[in-house]
Formats: structure tokens, sequence, C-alpha cells
């Protein structure tokens, strides 16, 4: 079985179609069709009124220029703060359809923008299998310090960031766990993987021990001394069995450490609910995180 992790997206396992998708040269696979069209079960009002600034190049990787898009709202001049949205993995590297301009992407860049937040969709390298992970969070690196440094440009308070994780991209908060910032409010993990001893090992390439460890966010959440930003968890209680697990032994350390933790369990809810599951339930997972995240990034 295929396994389609959503936000973004797929973690997916490593079968024949995956090595099917390698071939691929910038046809989307299937999944990724699939995928790509899938709206968010939430909308608030205003989402329609926002001003959305495509394709700003963040980084470039030899002849690969990294994109994001930027949604704000409409009529506000003020200094907003930012929510980065960190998709999934893995993807092939030959995508006609990046991440950032798939349905849920631009859905939540255009909710955060009418509730009163600069929204960033952008694309990294979380291709292949975990040996991509190191490079995926270095673009999540300068993803931030970009926005930081033209956050004049964008309309954003540099002072107040936001990061959202989504299923695969969990590793990739390894960065604000092993250095934390003032300017990282909270953090937002959606049905994420945040133990990366849980990853199927066919899915870790030739990673070594000592790297697997450093980018899995239970180990570096048990072994840091730093304060961590306040945290809001998402679980779904018909999730994969690795990602729940992983999950679980997330939250049992992060108590253990004091951690400011909110998590919100759905016991009927899907990997992917936020386009899965069109449910009273989904909709109020979604309306609480919005709630933290206005209370942990309120001006002080």
């Amino acid at each position: 079985m295929r396994f389609v992790l959503w936000g973004m997206f797929l973690m997916a396992s490593l079968t024949p179609a995956r090595a099917q998708d390698k071939q691929a040269t910038v046809e989307d696979p299937s999944w990724v069709k699939a995928v790509a069209q899938k709206p968010l079960v939430y909308t608030v009002s205003g989402m329609d009124r926002v001003r959305v600034r495509r394709d700003v190049i963040y980084k470039r990787v030899g002849a690969q220029a990294l994109k994001m898009d930027i949604y704000r709202p409409a009529e506000s001049t003020a200094k907003l703060p930012a929510i980065l949205f960190i998709h999934g993995g893995f993807l092939p590297p030959t995508l006609r359809t990046q991440p950032k301009d798939w349905q849920i992407f631009a859905d939540y860049g255009r909710m955060a923008a009418a509730s009163g937040f600069v929204g960033i969709a952008f694309n990294h390298r979380l291709y292949e299998n975990w040996m991509s992970v190191e490079n995926s969070t270095s673009d999540l690196r300068d993803a931030i310090a970009y926005v930081r440094e033209n956050a004049d440009s964008f309309g954003v308070d540099g002072d107040r960031i936001v990061l959202w994780a989504f299923s695969g991209g969990g590793p990739l908060l390894t960065l604000a766990i092993r250095n934390p910032q003032p300017y990282l409010r909270c953090i937002v993990s959606y049905y994420a993987l945040l133990d990366l001893v849980e990853s199927e090992k066919e899915s870790r390439g030739a990673l070594s021990e000592d790297t697997l460890l450093e980018y899995s966010p239970r180990h570096q959440l048990e072994v840091s001394t730093k304060p961590i930003a306040p945290m809001f968890i998402a679980r779904m209680g018909k999730d994969h069995p690795n990602i729940s697990a992983s999950v679980d032994h997330f939250i049992s350390a992060a108590f253990n450490r004091g951690v400011t933790l909110t998590v919100s369990n759905d016991p009927e809810g899907h990997h992917g609910f936020d386009v899965e599951d069109d449910t009273d339930a989904s909709r109020a997972v979604i309306r609480e995180t919005m709630e933290f995240v206005k209370v942990h990034t309120a001006a002080r």
C-alpha cells in the first residue's frame, strides 16, 4: 500500500510506483494531480479578497529557483505576523505543479491573510527519501531569513513568525527545536512525523544514525536544554500507525520537558484531515489552531 501524506504532502513509502515517479519529466504523477486539486475544508470570510504575490524567488540552488507565494490582506498596510506553511514529501524533483501551487496551500495562504496574517507557501527540496532532509531544512532556514530580510516589502513583522508543518515536513521543525529564536513565536504540527526513528527503513536511504537523530524532533526535544516555542499538535486517531506513534512519543517528551503544548485529538480524523475529512470536527481543529496562533503572535 502506498501512503500519500497530505500536508503536503505525502510522505509516501518507496515502492515500485515511486520508482516510476522518479522517471517523470515535467508531467505530474497521478497522485499529484489528485492531491493538487483538493481544497481546504475550512473557509473564513474575505478569502477571496486578499493580495497574492506569486513566484518570489527566495533561493537559488544551481539552476533551480526555489519560490514562495505571499498572501496578505488587501486592505491592511500594517506589519503582520507571518505563517510559513511547510509541505511534506517525498516529491519527485521534476513536478510540473509545485506544492505551493496546490489548492490546499493557496487556501491556507488565503485563510491566513483573511485572518490577519501574512500566509507564505513555499517549495523546498524534500525529494525521494530522507537523505534530502538536510537540504529541506536549509531551505526552510533560508526562507525564514528571506522573509525577515524583506519584511518591509512583504508587510511582515519579522519578530512574529509561525512555522506550520504538515506530514513529512515535521522533521524540518528540528530547526526551531535545536536553535529556538525569539522571533519564532509558535509552532504548529498537523499529522506530522515527529520522530524519524518511526520512519520506514526503506525511506531513509543511506542516512546515518547520527543524522537520523539530528533531524528527529522528538530526539532533539529530549536533548535540548533551550526553551521551545509554544506548540499546537493536531493528532488524528486514524492516521498512519508510524505517524501516530511518532506524535505520541513527541507529546510525551514535550510534557516531560514542560513545553507549552496544545493537543487537538480527533479520534475519527485521518491523515490529511484538512482536505480529506469534510466534517465539523475538522473545521473545529483548524479554527482552534488559528485561535492558538493569534494568541501567541499577539504584539508584546
